[in-house]
């Protein structure tokens, strides 16, 4: 394989990988520690992640325990979770945020699965701008013949091809996921 269709199938194996987190982030009907990532509590005049000031477990499938590492940022932490409007309210109790996840009613399951479809359109396009990026330096490349060109642009597509079929059946997956009662 050419070297230009190995770096162009390493970065759309990264847009996909993004792809994934990013679905992993949505509300299904149960609870997922995920959901709780990127979220950014004060801590002491700095943002932090949340994920480095406590430990999330999962008792239940449809609850979340948050227990800080230390009692001080507990109403810290559960502010910053009530502000990240994930339709959840946190309870605080005495060392620990308890976050029950509420079922989720056909609507909602209906509108998480056109967020979940809206990800996967971001992730071909991302695809596609790859492709379109690795196209015009081979077209740029003076170096190669053009049947090697015709020939690399042909191994492209097939990446370009592969990779829009691993997004459609990771969607079809999570939209399945998301739509089960």
């Amino acid at each position: 394989m050419d070297a230009y269709v190995n770096e162009a199938t390493s970065k759309m194996d990264k847009s996909i990988e993004s792809f994934k987190g990013a679905l992993g982030k949505l509300r299904s009907g149960r609870a997922n520690p995920a959901i709780l990532e990127g979220i950014q509590c004060d801590y002491y005049g700095d943002k932090m992640d949340i994920n480095s000031l406590c430990s999330i477990s999962m008792p239940e499938p449809r609850q979340l325990l948050v227990k800080p590492y230390s009692r001080e940022d507990l109403k810290t932490i559960a502010a910053a979770i009530g502000a990240a409007n994930l339709g959840i309210n946190p309870q605080v109790e005495a060392d620990a945020i308890r976050l029950v996840v509420p079922p989720l009613t056909q609507d909602i399951r209906e509108q998480i699965a056109k967020q979940a479809k809206g990800l996967g359109d971001e992730a071909k396009v991302s695809i596609r701008n790859i492709r379109r990026d690795y196209l015009d330096l081979l077209k740029e490349d003076d170096s190669m013949s053009d049947d090697y060109k015709n020939r690399v642009e042909d191994d492209i597509q097939k990446a370009v091809d592969a990779a829009n079929k691993k997004i459609d059946d990771i969607l079809a997956m999570k939209t399945k996921e998301i739509l089960a009662i």
